[in-house]
């Protein structure tokens, strides 16, 4: 017959278990409440205008051209062409001379047809040959002047690598939107210099 040994903890172990859980308790405390404080700051943060004398605004892209704008950003605020990005911040009052510092990366399709998943060494060529065609191309553009109504940052991508922004608050194609190119717009034969 084999002896069963039970050894029961001690007391000065018990007392450990519940300082550990009471550290991890507070742990969790401190961190989810830090969070919401942090979260509660930054959400008033952009939510009210004024104060330091920026509003914050989305970034908003759309591409008239035929190339892939992969990635942009506006003075190192990113942005999308599949709808808005958080955030940018713009002064409350508009001054002669405001400029913004677009930077974007194309995609000019000039690459190989896509070989498929099914031979990993092809596809991985063709993957390099595509990200060694990516275009970047940076340029300073003004900011239109704006009132007390904006609506953050929207940047039209344009034939030539042209650039166009706006913060008017209506959508493109209404009345009042003050860019008017087509979004279907065809490359020239010879971009001006």
């Amino acid at each position: 017959m084999s002896e069963i040994n039970l050894i029961l903890p001690s007391r000065k172990s018990a007392e450990f278990c519940e300082n550990r859980r009471l550290q991890t308790i507070q742990k969790k405390f401190f961190t989810h409440g830090m969070l919401s404080v942090f979260l509660v700051l930054f959400i008033s943060g952009c939510s009210q205008p004024g104060g330091n004398g920026y509003a914050a605004g989305d970034v908003r892209g759309y591409n008239h051209t035929s190339q892939g704008i992969n990635r942009f950003t506006v003075n190192g605020y990113g942005g999308g062409v599949r709808g808005n990005t958080c955030c940018i911040l713009l002064p409350d009052k508009w001054s002669p001379g405001l400029k913004a510092r677009v930077e974007w990366e194309v995609d000019p399709n000039t690459a190989s047809e896509f070989p498929g998943y099914k031979h990993r060494e092809e596809y991985l060529k063709w993957e390099k040959e595509v990200k060694a065609s990516f275009q970047k191309h940076s340029t300073v553009v003004d900011i239109p002047e704006y009132g007390e109504e904006r609506c953050g940052i929207t940047v039209h991508f344009l034939a030539c690598n042209q650039i166009k922004v706006t913060t008017i608050c209506d959508g493109y194609g209404t009345p009042n939107y003050p860019i008017k190119e087509p979004l279907d717009m065809k490359e020239p034969a010879q971009c001006p210099k």
